[in-house]
């Protein structure tokens, strides 16, 4: 019995190809559509605020908030698998990344900190070196309360949020389950994802990266 256990945990952790992804979100969408129902994550703050009471201050919220139960099932199963597969099925704990993108995360800290064998999934969580380096350790509470971590958490979380309400969804909602019901909105809105993002990575991310206070 533990020898299966042990088998079913290898073959788990193994490193599983890119487009795995693709097939498992795929057949989400599939389950979904057959029960008609509406994929999108940010659609729960909106169903949590409702539960709250929040309709008796905001119209926004005076809705059957009830119906949008099985999506918060869905939100919270994804909090709690990701924990799961972090901490028991992580492998290595290695990003796996190009050597390009190591080249350009050491040249923007000025100094050869990584290498493609030892760049950790999670920023800030640095089981490579002594200390971590200021530079790599932006996803932190003590970030938070520099100049470079309110943009990056305070500033990039609201405009997140933000922008998830203002464009009717999110990258789930509109790049999976919208472009699938085939809306013409939500592949506009997917071009707008990938337009800022390309532009965020390569014209202003570079230089909020390098701000040192």
């Amino acid at each position: 019995m533990n020898e299966n256990l042990v088998q079913i945990h290898e073959f788990i952790s193994q490193p599983w190809s890119w487009w795995m992804g693709g097939v498992v979100i795929g057949l989400t969408l599939y389950l979904l559509l057959k029960f008609n129902k509406d994929f999108g994550l940010s659609a729960n703050l909106r169903t949590m605020c409702a539960a709250d009471g929040a309709g008796k201050y905001a119209d926004f919220f005076e809705y059957d908030w009830g119906k949008q139960g099985w999506n918060l099932m869905v939100a919270l199963g994804a909090m709690f698998g990701g924990y799961v597969a972090a901490n028991y099925f992580g492998g290595d704990g290695m990003a796996h990344v190009s050597q390009a993108a190591v080249d350009t995360l050491n040249e923007i800290a000025g100094q050869n900190l990584l290498t493609t064998e030892n760049v950790p999934i999670v920023p800030g969580q640095d089981v490579i070196h002594e200390t971590i380096p200021d530079f790599w350790n932006l996803y932190s509470w003590k970030s938070i309360f520099t100049l470079r971590g309110l943009i990056v958490i305070i500033g990039g979380g609201f405009l997140v949020g933000f922008g998830a309400r203002y464009a009717g969804g999110c990258t789930s909602g509109h790049a999976i389950s919208g472009i699938a019901n085939m809306q013409l909105p939500s592949l506009v809105a997917v071009i707008g994802f990938f337009t800022g993002g390309l532009i965020m990575t390569w014209f202003i991310l570079p230089y909020i990266l390098r701000i040192t206070i």
